[in-house]
């Protein structure tokens, strides 16, 4: 039976983060647009602005993950969210007060950044404490499933919201959306047992040693990195490209980018049943290498933003689905005492490339132009998933399901493992 009916402390979970990943993609599309009608942004500070969001990652990505180690989540993931709600409202504020500027802007995505590195380290940790190990994956699934239908819902809602409402007021209903998130996470009643993971100093090195010395960890850690990179280089100037350059109007924009992220919900329905029916490991090459080829096509959206569409689509299928197969195999490979750490050292490293695909993306628009600079990234997307063909992934069927990823023993890079 679903965990949406049995399980109501996960039913909870499921509601906060679905709101929330709703009010997080209005956002997307607000910002960008704040940026670009009301600050006259160039192309490159819109890409910097992207590239803000993300960059904590990079600054406080690892000793947040050792500290949540030695921590209860729900209480950080709690607080996180009523810090990213009264950060956003204070946008709109501004704006009414005359006082929004790029640089304020700067300053609110650095911090909503920072907010989201503490939420998401935990969020990460908690989950495979609430569920019991076997229903990680129908957890992973459900969870990442409505995190893409509440994208796509949220992106189409925001272009037509920043249409009649106008960008700045958009934020709050994002704001309102960790206000739900908040009270849900609230309201579970299941309670962490005390950590029993010490202070240590070398905490953090423990983390960076666990992803190094194991084969599958490392692989998938620099595959994240360099897809990463590749995918927020063209989402940092999508926006820009299809109001600037196709010449389409913020609620067109809002629905054409809503419609390419649907590939989200088809990835998370199928991820799991691929993986069931070809083996983990054969699903993530199909998911990761395969249905990204589709981005080729974006670049092209001039021609027909149809075509944008079905490449965003292949995008989303691919990068939803890989997801929930990733989740779940972390989640029985790593010791939960250890979770933390290695949730932190693959983000640094995974969403560390992130503010640098921003840069990249807007730098390139900058000195070859919108079109050039998509072509350049878009290809990257698919080039990416070369890392796992490479790896020892591709002779196998399955990724181990039963792991002993432990820092403190000899170095794990055997493939007898499973």
């Amino acid at each position: 039976m679903s965990l949406l009916r049995t399980h109501r402390d996960f039913r909870l979970l499921w509601g906060g983060e679905t709101v929330n990943r709703f009010g997080t993609a209005i956002s997307g599309v607000a910002i960008p647009l704040i940026a670009i009608s009301e600050l006259a942004a160039s192309t490159f500070e819109v890409g910097l602005l992207t590239a803000a969001a993300w960059a904590p990652w990079l600054a406080i990505g690892l000793p947040v993950g050792a500290w949540i180690d030695r921590r209860h989540r729900r209480p950080l993931m709690i607080g996180t969210s009523v810090v990213s709600l009264l950060l956003l409202i204070a946008v709109p504020v501004a704006a009414f007060a005359g006082l929004l500027t790029i640089q304020l802007l700067l300053v609110i995505a650095l911090l909503t950044g920072a907010a989201s590195v503490v939420f998401q380290t935990a969020y990460t940790a908690y989950l495979p404490a609430l569920l019991d190990p076997a229903d990680h994956a129908e957890g992973n699934a459900k969870l990442h499933g409505s995190a893409a239908a509440a994208q796509i819902a949220g992106l189409g809602c925001g272009g037509l919201i920043v249409q009649f409402a106008g960008a700045t007021n958009a934020l709050f209903f994002d704001a309102a959306t960790f206000a739900v998130a908040a009270c849900c996470l609230t309201a579970i009643r299941f309670r962490e047992r005390r950590t029993t993971t010490s202070r240590r100093t070398g905490a953090i090195r423990e983390g960076i040693h666990l992803v190094a010395r194991d084969v599958w960890l490392r692989t998938l850690t620099i595959f994240g990195a360099t897809s990463n990179l590749a995918l927020m280089g063209y989402q940092a100037i999508i926006v820009v490209f299809l109001v600037r350059t196709v010449g389409l109007a913020p609620g067109t924009v809002g629905a054409l980018v809503a419609a390419a992220a649907s590939g989200g919900v088809l990835g998370a329905f199928v991820g799991r049943r691929l993986a069931k029916r070809f083996g983990t490991a054969r699903a993530l090459l199909l998911c990761e290498l395969g249905l990204p080829t589709l981005a080729l096509l974006i670049p092209l959206a001039q021609l027909s933003p149809a075509l944008y569409v079905i490449g965003g689509f292949g995008v989303g299928a691919g990068v939803v689905g890989g997801n929930v197969v990733k989740s779940t195999f972390l989640q029985s490979y790593c010791p939960p005492d250890l979770l933390g750490r290695l949730t932190a050292t693959t983000s640094f490293v995974n969403y560390g490339t992130i503010p640098l695909g921003a840069l990249l993306g807007g730098s390139l628009a900058t000195w070859l132009g919108l079109e050039t600079a998509l072509w350049i990234t878009t290809a990257g997307v698919p080039l990416a998933g070369l890392v796992l063909l490479l790896s020892p992934i591709r002779g196998r069927r399955d990724l181990p399901t039963h792991g002993r990823a432990d820092s403190s023993r000899a170095p794990i890079d055997r493939l007898a493992w499973s």
